[in-house]
């Protein structure tokens, strides 16, 4: 069970300046301890970010955007701040050449490039796409050469070069990617950077295309580059080892000017580096700026993932729902004092929530904080056995959510809920084809019959609109959650309502239905949670 732990602005005070103070302190704390560890090296200003969710992230198993799905993307990149953005590979099909060229189009103000072979066909393509930047690629491992190239490494040198000087001949600003460059020898890696560096391309990218390589072993080969790079070095590396997050950031410190990445870390295989992460870390470890937008990153993460339809692991770092939830009883106690005793950043700099769970680990500060948010207290005494029964049957395997907790605290009370006094009477929904869903209630509140009807984006929306509205205007949808329970079409569904006065949303209320239908297991569920409300408030009534 999870309860997002928020404080209302006017309730900000002297504490709370305290603790901005120490927040700074904790970060700053956190890049003191990089610096001195590496022995007070300098860093460097600033980093620039290439997205490439669009292409190698579409290359993750079982992901294919449409056109639009590409579109909204592209665009939340660049609100987020992404300085490059690598559109796709547009000799692939006729599809992905349409989308590249609407990106293109789109006058973002990120750099928009498209992949391409060292080939005419493939260059003509991107060029064809009006695009003004382009990123060639080659491979320079003897791997790659010998089984799947069939070249030979002067062969491989004429191409890449040839490349470059026919992309430049058009005017385009040319990334060069010597690819599987670090299963490469490194004396011929050197020897392809100088070649296509003296054909004028503006930027190189050292792939690590297998993710093979370590973070010191990064940093040594970006050293060893640089000796011969005069152009700005970018890396793009995998995550076959989990350390494609960690090799970026040492190659950065080693001199790299950009970094290769993706929402969410989607990507072939194990996925490349993962934006959020690398973006958080330059700027927590070593004080680098890029010009991404920290607290949009949640927002543009569960965009992607609801697109991609790739789930975000919950301890995924930064944007997992566990990223800032906690537990422990001796975890929540220091975080409801000082947050940093227990995180490393703050949740809202990234645009998330702080979570406390309800679990075999749970401590009284943890039930008390949760309850007090549905404006439920208990005695000390009630609320250390409630805690008590939450360990034993969480030892049991039970999983808790708020309404459990709340019926638990309601037991623990020595009384139940009183009968609502909202109460459905008639309800009907109409929605169809090119008809905006439209619901009709009638309750029966206090006594008083009220009559509503709202429209909605679907019959759920219009159906809690038209109840929500029929009772008190002011009364506002926190939450909605579905979850199916069994399988199949005939699949049982459990929803829960959480619901709030907008004019004091430290209030909350949660109902909780179960049923076959989805549409009158939600009325339900929201009925219940009207009555809880309206029993804390009973303003609301009138």
């Amino acid at each position: 069970m999870t309860h997002t732990h928020e404080r209302k602005e006017d309730e900000v005070s002297g504490r709370d300046s305290a603790s901005v103070d120490s927040t700074k302190r904790a970060v700053a704390q956190i890049g003191e301890n990089v610096r001195k560890a590496l022995g007070g090296k300098t860093f460097p200003q600033h980093v620039k970010i290439l997205d490439t969710t669009l292409r190698d992230g579409e290359q993750t198993p079982n992901v294919a955007l449409s056109l639009d799905d590409k579109i909204k993307i592209a665009q939340a990149l660049d609100d987020l701040g992404v300085d490059i953005i690598e559109a796709g590979f547009p000799i692939t099909s006729e599809g992905e050449k349409e989308a590249v060229k609407a990106i293109g189009k789109l006058g973002l103000r990120a750099e928009v490039l498209g992949l391409s072979r060292c080939s005419k066909t493939d260059i003509d393509t991107v060029i064809d796409c009006d695009l003004k930047s382009i990123h060639l690629f080659l491979a320079t491992s003897d791997i790659h050469m010998q089984n799947k190239l069939k070249m030979t490494r002067d062969q491989v040198v004429e191409k890449a070069v040839w490349a470059v000087d026919y992309a430049k001949s058009h005017g385009m600003i040319v990334e060069f990617s010597p690819e599987d460059a670090t299963r490469s020898d490194v004396a011929f890696l050197k020897r392809v950077v100088q070649a296509v560096q003296d054909a004028k391309t503006d930027r190189i990218d050292i792939p690590d295309t297998v993710g093979v390589m370590i973070p010191q072993a990064m940093a040594g080969l970006i050293t060893d580059l640089k000796t011969v790079a005069k152009v700005p070095l970018a890396v793009h590396c995998h995550d076959d080892f989990g350390l494609s997050v960690s090799n970026s950031l040492a190659a950065v410190l080693a001199g790299a000017e950009e970094i290769h990445c993706t929402i969410n870390g989607l990507g072939e295989r194990a996925g490349n580096a993962a934006l959020e992460e690398i973006a958080v870390g330059l700027v927590t470890f070593f004080g680098i700026k890029t010009n991404i937008d920290l607290k949009k990153l949640t927002h543009v993460s569960r965009l992607v993932s609801h697109l991609t339809g790739v789930q975000v692991q919950p301890n995924k770092a930064i944007v997992g729902d566990n990223a800032f939830a906690h537990e422990s009883g001796i975890h929540v106690h220091g975080v409801l004092g000082e947050a940093f005793t227990y995180e490393a950043i703050a949740p809202e700099s990234v645009g998330k929530e702080r979570a406390l769970i309800v679990g075999k680990h749970t401590g009284t500060h943890a039930v008390e904080a949760i309850l007090k948010g549905y404006g439920i207290e208990l005695p000390e005494n009630q609320l250390k056995e409630l805690v008590i029964r939450i360990k034993k049957l969480s030892e049991g395997g039970k999983k808790f959510d708020d309404a459990e907790l709340i019926a638990l605290s309601y037991d623990m009370l020595g009384r139940t809920e009183e009968p609502g006094c909202i109460k459905l009477e008639e309800f009907a929904v109409f929605t169809g084809i090119n008809f905006t869903p439209t619901a009709t209630v009638t309750l029966d509140v206090a006594g008083r019959q009220k009559r509503a009807s709202e429209s909605g984006i679907g019959p759920i929306d219009a159906s809690l609109n038209a109840i929500r509205s029929a009772v008190n205007k002011n009364i506002i949808l926190k939450e909605y959650k579905l979850e199916a329970i069994t399988g199949g079409s005939d699949a049982l569904c459990e929803v829960t309502v959480k619901l709030a006065d907008k004019r004091d949303d430290g209030v909350l209320s949660l109902g909780k239905s179960v049923g076959p239908d989805i549409v009158l297991t939600s009325v339900e569920a929201e009925i219940i949670s009207l009555n809880r409300l309206c029993s804390i408030k009973k303003e609301l009534l009138s």
